[in-house]
């Protein structure tokens, strides 16, 4: 096998998890130019169907499942579907998530606890699903945040909380998975790329951002999206557990 071939995803299916728009769109073209199959799962199924459209585009199969991460039985759902379409699972990109700027004192418990259902406990459903069908040198990966590592200087308690949880989901999967069933599992931890909700920011908020950038920009959905292909594949074969920032530098200004 050559290096270069060491990437390829041939043959493989891929679920991604809030592939509906943004990041998780990104996700689904990139892991299916490099030879995978992918699954569609996410809660607004008639944007769904508009992605799954472009994605056939690259020869590959794709199925969409409508699909919110915050049920364990949907998540089982949405695994049992892929099985039933391709009979197997061999990567999973858990992308689903939400945020909130809600200053700390006016919080509700109804909206902290939304964050988290869809963002860690979700991911947790999903690992959980897929770990039951996954066969050795399947992988992982859960969709951080830096805002799990460092402060963007907005009020968003709960995404954080949930990003940083995520972390510790990750070590503790990878250790408890790869001596028993051979699974890899790895967290990104982008900055600040163009998505929902980075749209949502106030304005002028990521212009002032940028100072912390060396980078000196946005990152590209694609390049994010390369770096989960990457640890997806036999060339990150021996990465396990981490939590790698794709940010542009931020995280060491």
């Amino acid at each position: 096998m050559s290096v270069l071939d060491m990437f390829r995803l041939d043959g493989r299916v891929v679920i991604v998890t809030g592939a509906s728009s943004g990041l998780g769109v990104a996700f689904a073209h990139c892991f299916a130019e490099a030879g995978a199959d992918v699954v569609l799962g996410a809660r607004r199924v008639e944007r769904l169907e508009k992605v799954a459209d472009s994605v056939r585009s690259t020869g590959r199969r794709v199925l969409t499942v409508e699909t919110d991460v915050a049920d364990p039985d949907q998540c089982q759902a949405l695994v049992d579907a892929a099985m039933e379409k391709f009979g197997r699972v061999d990567v999973l990109v858990n992308n689903a998530g939400v945020g909130t700027a809600v200053p700390a004192t006016r919080e509700t418990p109804e909206q902290f606890r939304s964050v988290i259902d869809v963002n860690l406990n979700g991911c947790y459903w999903m690992a959980q699903a897929c770990g039951r069908v996954m066969q050795p040198g399947s992988s992982i990966i859960n969709i951080s945040s830096i805002l799990g590592i460092t402060t963007g200087g907005l009020p968003q308690a709960a995404y954080s909380a949930s990003k940083a949880g995520l972390s510790g989901l990750t070590r503790d999967l990878a250790q408890q998975w790869l001596r028993r069933k051979g699974i890899r599992v790895n967290a990104l931890a982008p900055g600040f790329f163009g998505s929902e909700m980075t749209e949502q920011y106030p304005e002028g908020y990521l212009d002032a951002v940028m100072v912390r950038v060396p980078a000196g920009r946005k990152g590209d959905p694609r390049e994010l999206a390369a770096t989960a292909v990457w640890l997806a594949s036999d060339a990150a074969g021996y990465v396990t557990g981490q939590t790698i920032p794709v940010d542009g530098g931020l995280t060491i200004a």
